[in-house]
Parts: structure tokens; C-alpha cells; sequence
């Protein structure tokens, strides 16, 4: 089975490529732009494997993505191609819409181009998997409730926006055109290969660095944490035997406040690597002022894909996160490289004076 996997240099399609290319059978081909959050070195362990290649090219080129559909003989598209974070969302959202929106409209092109060309036998195996956030659904009570499939979307900020508005784009593409779509929407994913611009990842190496450790408000606001290799398991399943036109939630069932994953974190590092006299990291967590529009809690149903697709998590919270704080301490040179010339750990996500938005260049 032939893969194109776009966005394969991000932290999940990363992880989605070494976990696919695991398999023999399977052939990989990773297509990425190189923005800011694209790092080849995530691939190492597998740019020379016999099942991998890797192309530089723009989901919004649709000729060079048809090229590669065809060259390859492409079987299954798993589209993880997006900006993705918040903050770099609302001091630059143009660059959210250029990628999440016109992006998954030019690859979706490409696709029905090619699938429509297929012979019957191969184009009754074609999947376009689109992979989404649980961002679109807006936010939750803290108290009640969990995201399902049928939740009705209500994004808040430019990225949540910019990733509806995808997936919508992809429904249609199987209403109307009969493409064989499968959508996943995931809680916040962590572990191995993170962008140091997430909290976890920024938790991590601020704490290294003796610098404040930021959290938003009063740290009350839940996110649902997904072990992001259990992740790139629910996206093969997904690929390969979800039905065409469905949607599957995909969650770690790991409720937890911001400011409780930081504290976690802090004595994480505590035990692993002491800080000088005595000091403890939990006395460098400072609050900062909120973020605009900051949903108060996510929390995602999970049991459909686990019913249809047997998919269940495999680390808790407490062991994904033991394993992603040992794996920043043994390799520095993965992350040290992207502390000292694209990401420092400065704020992002400030409201900008009218007129100013896209002055701040948010995102590559």
C-alpha cells in the first residue's frame, strides 16, 4: 500500500511517517513545504529506509501534487499538512487560511483528479484521510459534557476556523463528488519531536533554561492529552479501514488543567534533574495574562473508533509524559538547533492594534 503523507516533517506526521514506514509493506512518501515547524531531523531515523522518500513541494501546487500522485501510485492520502497553533494564528491567521482552507481545496483537486483516472479496482481502495482538530467544536463546560462526532462545530480562533472550514471543504468533496473521504479530529497530542512552541515542549526547556514558566490566567482551562505515537495508530486505522463519509474522534481520555501539567512537568524534572540548592521548578511557573478566546476545556469521546476500529491509547498521561520528558533531556540536538535560531520560547498570540494583525510574521 502506497502513501502520501503531507505535512510528514511536522511533530504528528512525523510520527505518523516512522510508525507507517515500521510496516514493510507500506510505502511512504512525504510531502512537506519546510515552514517553520518542518524539521527533516525528525525523520532520521528512517531518510534512508528502503519504503521512504521524501519530496519539498507545497500542497497548494496542484500539479506538483497530481505528479507525485500518479509517479507513486498513491493509495491512500493522509492530509496533515496546517498551520497549527493558536497563537501564531492570532498574530498572522492569513497564513491559516492560505494553508488550512486553500491548501486542503487544491489537494482535494489534485485527488479527485487522480482517483477520478484510477481503474475500478484501485480506485474502490482509494482513501483521502483528512486529519482535523477538536478545536472546531468550540469549547466545553468545565464541569459537563464530552466532544462527539455529531458535536456541531463552533470554532473561536483563526486556526480552529481555518481547520473547519477544511473539513468542511472535505465533506463536500464526498457529497458532491463521491471522493472516498475519512476525517479524524484529535485532542492536543505531546511526546518525542514536539515544536517547542506547544506547552509541554516549552514547559520542558524553559525549565532547563531557568527561565519563567508561562501560564495562561490561572492555569484552570482542560485539554484532553493524546500520546502522539497512540495517535499516529488511530490515523493508520483510520486510512486504511474507516468508512468512506465517516468521522472518528480520536482522544487520549487524559483530562487535565494547564496549570496541573505544568506542575506534573516540574516535578517530572525535579526527580530526573534537580535544579542547584535545593530549588524546586514549580517556583517558576508564572501566570500570564490569558490568550484571547481561550476555550475553557476540551474533552473527547474516543469510544466510536475504539468500537469500529478497536483503537484504545496506549500510555496514560502519566507514562506519555514521563517518556516525553526523558526523551527532551537524552536529545538536545534535535531541540537545541530550534531554540537558537527559529523559536526562542517568546510569547506569541497578543492581541495586535487594529490594522497591525499580519505586521507580526507569525508563521513561515
Amino acid at each position: 500500500m502506497n502513501f502520501l503523507v503531507t505535512g510528514g516533517a511536522g511533530f504528528i506526521g512525523s510520527a505518523v511517517c516512522r510508525h507507517l514506514c515500521a510496516n514493510p509493506a507500506y510505502h511512504v512518501t512525504n510531502l512537506d513545504k519546510l515552514t517553520y515547524a518542518g524539521n527533516l531531523a525528525s525523520l532520521r531515523t528512517i531518510e534512508n529506509a528502503h519504503n521512504y522518500k521524501f519530496e519539498q513541494a507545497d500542497i497548494c501546487d496542484e500539479r506538483a501534487v497530481l505528479d507525485i500522485l500518479h509517479r507513486d501510485e498513491i493509495d491512500v492520502v493522509m492530509n496533515l499538512a496546517a498551520e497549527s497553533h493558536v497563537d501564531r494564528s492570532i498574530d498572522g491567521p492569513g497564513a491559516f487560511i492560505e494553508t488550512n482552507i486553500v491548501g486542503t481545496y487544491r489537494v482535494l483537486n489534485s485527488a479527485l483528479e487522480y482517483w477520478r483516472g484510477l481503474g475500478e479496482d484501485r480506485k474502490a481502495r482509494f482513501r483521502f484521510h483528512h486529519v482535523s482538530t477538536d478545536e472546531v467544536f468550540g469549547d466545553l463546560p468545565f464541569d459537563s459534557g464530552m466532544f462527539v462526532e455529531e458535536t456541531p462545530y463552533a470554532p473561536s480562533s483563526p486556526y480552529s476556523a481555518s481547520k473547519a472550514a477544511s473539513d468542511h471543504l472535505v465533506r463536500a468533496w464526498h457529497e458532491t463528488y463521491g471522493l472516498p473521504v475519512v476525517l479524524s479530529n484529535c485532542s492536543n497530542n505531546y511526546g518525542p519531536y514536539h515544536f517547542p512552541e506547544k506547552l509541554i515542549p516549552l514547559v520542558i526547556l524553559n525549565a532547563l533554561d531557568e527561565k519563567p514558566l508561562p501560564v495562561y490566567g490561572a492555569g484552570a482551562n482542560v485539554r484532553d492529552w493524546l500520546f502522539v505515537e497512540d495517535h499516529a495508530r488511530a490515523l493508520e486505522l483510520v486510512a486504511t479501514k474507516g468508512q468512506p463519509g465517516e468521522s472518528y474522534n480520536v482522544g487520549g481520555n487524559s483530562e487535565r488543567t494547564n496549570l496541573s501539567v505544568v506542575e506534573t512537568i516540574c516535578d517530572l524534572l525535579d526527580a530526573r534533574r534537580p535544579r542547584a540548592g535545593a530549588k524546586r521548578y514549580r517556583d517558576l511557573i508564572s501566570f500570564v495574562t490569558d490568550r484571547p478566546g481561550h476555550d475553557r476545556r476540551y474533552a473527547i469521546d474516543a469510544s466510536k473508533i475504539g468500537r469500529d476500529l478497536g483503537w484504545a491509547p496506549a500510555e496514560s498521561f502519566d507514562s506519555g509524559l514521563a517518556r516525553t520528558v526523558d526523551w527532551f533531556l537524552d536529545n538536545k540536538w534535535w531541540w537545541g538547533p530550534i531554540r537558537e535560531q527559529r523559536y526562542a520560547g517568546e510569547r506569541l498570540g497578543q492581541v495586535q492594534p487594529r490594522g497591525q494583525i499580519e505586521g507580526r510574521k507569525g508563521a513561515a
